[in-house]
């Protein structure tokens, strides 16, 4: 099968997985939201560290897990926050194990495991808190910055396809990503602001048509920055994908680099005008 074929029907499954998990119920969510968080985190683990610090690691990954789940459990269920401190255990054996290291060597890379979990863990592990409208599970609004994301993507690919990779077109970040152009920039801005605008009138974003208008912008330079700033990981670590747990597309990080910096930015300019 070519990788054409590979690509478009990995691609529907992925998507059908996601407005699935998303929509269907908490339960469902919370599971496919701790197994993103754990293959992402654990790729960054890879890039970063190879087999060195696996015990960290997986300390690190059982962090990023825990404070999901007790967030989750929190929103969804009523737990009380006085048992969040317990993320701290596993957090605060990554020092305290470290002291039984056989050698410094390579000590200074310890830092990733914390760069992993303030870079991946902790946008995903707030997630649930965009999952609730009073006590009913809805996650139509996370769906609908997902689509935000996605549609930039699709603009970003058409336009920059058709017009950025002609001679003299100027490239967006030619040390970071070569392929990508001012033209997709602007064309998958310009998709994502539609997109925005065609979810309030669908009544998905209920917010004013303005503060749509506005998510749109945001959401679609966010995403650029987050697909920029693991591509600057990438090159750092000299890997081309983050991983291969989706057949022709890479990683489980590759896929949600975007959404990593585009959502909290969301989040918070809607908190900043009151409406989250």
């Amino acid at each position: 099968m070519s990788n054409f074929w590979v690509r478009t029907l990995t691609g529907i499954a992925f998507l059908a997985v996601m407005v699935f998990g998303l929509i269907w119920d908490r339960a469902v969510f919370g599971a496919l939201f701790v197994f993103i968080l754990w293959v992402a985190l654990q790729e960054f683990y890879r890039m970063a560290l190879g087999a060195r610090f696996l015990f960290q690691q997986k300390l690190g990954l059982v962090t990023g897990a825990l404070a999901f789940l007790l967030v989750a459990c929190h929103c969804f269920y009523g737990w009380s926050l006085h048992l969040l401190p317990l993320v701290l255990v596993p957090l605060l054996l990554i020092p305290a194990s470290c002291l039984l290291l056989p050698s410094r060597e390579g000590f200074g890379d310890l830092s990733y495991i914390y760069a992993g979990l303030l870079y991946i863990a902790l946008p995903v592990s707030l997630s649930p808190l965009l999952m609730m409208d009073g006590d009913v599970f809805d996650g139509w609004l996370l769906l609908s910055f997902f689509i935000l994301i996605w549609v930039s993507d699709v603009g970003a690919y058409c336009i920059g396809t058709a017009f950025g990779q002609r001679e003299g077109a100027r490239k967006l970040a030619p040390s970071i990503s070569p392929k990508k152009s001012w033209w997709g920039f602007w064309g998958g801005l310009a998709f994502c602001v539609g997109a925005a605008v065609g979810l309030h009138f669908l009544t998905w974003l209920p917010f004013p048509l303005v503060h749509c208008i506005a998510l749109g912008l945001i959401v679609g330079v966010g995403g650029v920055c987050g697909d920029l700033f693991e591509s600057m990981w990438k090159r750092q670590f000299g890997v081309k994908d983050s991983g291969k747990c989706i057949p022709g597309h890479g990683g489980m990080l590759d896929r949600f680099d975007s959404s990593l910096v585009a959502i909290p930015l969301a989040c918070v300019y809607l908190t900043l005008f009151g409406l989250l």
